[in-house]
Order: C-alpha cells, then sequence, then structure tokens
C-alpha cells in the first residue's frame, strides 16, 4: 500500500506564489503520490475578491478539512499576510481537530553560521510553534527525502502535542515590505 503508512493524510501546502512555486510544483509532481493535496491552486481564487472572503474560502474549503500544513520557508515568506492565516487557520480547533504544522526552509533561505536557521526567517506564528514544541522544521534536502516520514510525524503530532500549540499572536493584517 504505502510501506508502513496506513493512510494517506490532507496536505495544505502554503508558500509565498511569487518566490516559491517552483518548489510547490515540485512536491506537487514527484512528493504528492501518498498525500491529498488540499492547497490552493494558482489561479483558483480571484484575487479581486476582500481579503476577508478568500481568508474564509481557504478556511472552509481546503484548510479546515486538512491534516497537516507545510509552511515552504523562502526568504520572504514571513512578510506574507495569506501564510500567517494560513498557518493560523490549521492550529484552529474545527470538525478534524487542528492541523500538524511542518516548516521546510527552501535552498534560497541563508543558514546561519552552524547551519542551521533564524526564527526571524520563518513566519512568526511558525517560529512560535517551533519554539513552543508543537511544530518541527527541516531543510529542503532531508524534507524531500522523507516527506511521508515528515507528514506522518506532524499528523501524529496535532494530537499528541496539541497542548503545546501557540495561536495567540494577532492575525497580520497586511504583507509586510519585501
Amino acid at each position: 500500500m504505502y510501506g508502513y503508512y496506513t493512510q494517506r493524510h490532507k496536505v495544505f501546502i502554503s508558500f509565498y506564489h511569487h518566490d516559491d512555486q517552483v518548489y510547490k510544483n515540485y512536491i506537487d509532481r514527484y512528493l504528492s503520490s501518498n498525500i491529498i493535496n488540499k492547497s490552493v491552486m494558482e489561479g483558483e481564487y480571484c484575487t479581486d475578491n476582500s481579503d476577508e472572503y478568500i481568508k474564509r474560502l481557504i478556511r472552509e474549503d481546503k484548510i479546515s478539512d486538512s491534516s497537516v500544513v507545510v509552511v515552504l520557508v523562502g526568504p520572504n515568506t514571513k512578510n506574507r499576510k495569506h501564510v500567517d492565516w494560513e498557518i493560523y487557520a490549521g492550529l484552529r480547533p474545527s470538525i478534524n481537530g487542528n492541523s500538524g504544522l511542518i516548516g521546510i526552509f527552501l535552498p534560497t533561505v541563508h543558514k546561519a553560521p552552524n547551519g542551521g536557521y533564524y526564527y526571524a526567517d520563518m513566519p512568526a506564528r511558525l517560529a512560535d510553534n517551533i519554539e513552543s514544541g508543537y511544530a518541527d522544521f527541516y531543510d529542503w534536502d532531508y524534507a524531500i527525502s522523507h516527506f511521508n516520514a515528515i507528514i506522518e510525524k506532524a499528523f501524529n503530532n496535532r494530537v499528541s502535542r496539541r497542548n503545546l500549540i501557540d495561536n495567540s499572536r494577532p492575525q497580520m493584517k497586511r504583507n509586510l515590505g519585501v
């Protein structure tokens, strides 16, 4: 079936479309056979609609039904209000419970001298949940080599680590300067 995985998980991928679409396309093309992709497809929602309407559609149609939210962290992802809203929605309790949360650092993000990453380079809500112990983060190479395993771990963490969720930060109202 799927190795040791008993089910395909519903995964929502949050990212900055302008900068990081190529990485999302890679996941769609090569890694999505063992997941049910709940992500927003390019052009799926009309950008002429209000932010509140789009936020509600994404939350109701996509994220409330997802079991894991994957955030692709590029150099400008932290500045995007939609990414913040998507993480927020995934962490909220819903009929299906909250979503697991993973950050994947893309090769376009500069590493710290010790080879790690800076919290300041990731969306603040993701950083809050990595610091609390709810979410995990990976670099791109590790994540694509172990994609099914990290999805499974995040799926399990959504229950076992639920008490560590930090969704207290106010939602972003606008994009920050890019």
